[in-house]
């Protein structure tokens, strides 16, 4: 049953590449290794389905060197 997991949607500075993306995907996946997630480079967001807070993935994103605030959630 999924009832807990949520959509977000994140806004996060200083991603500039795939290599960027990749980073915050791991990052996001320490937290939930079921979370789906979704970068968008251009525009700097992140969509995430996770059981996890939004302030629990911005901290963990923080911590990877990416400054995050939650769009939704």
């Amino acid at each position: 049953m999924d009832a807990t997991r949520v959509d977000l949607l994140m806004q996060v500075e200083g991603m500039t590449c795939d290599g960027c993306a990749e980073a915050v995907r791991r990052a996001i996946r320490r937290v939930d290794p079921e979370a789906e997630v979704v970068v968008d480079l251009d525009h700097g967001r992140v969509a995430v389905t996770t059981r996890a807070q939004s302030l629990t993935i911005a901290e963990a994103l923080s911590k990877a060197g990416y400054e995050a605030s939650a769009m939704t959630g």
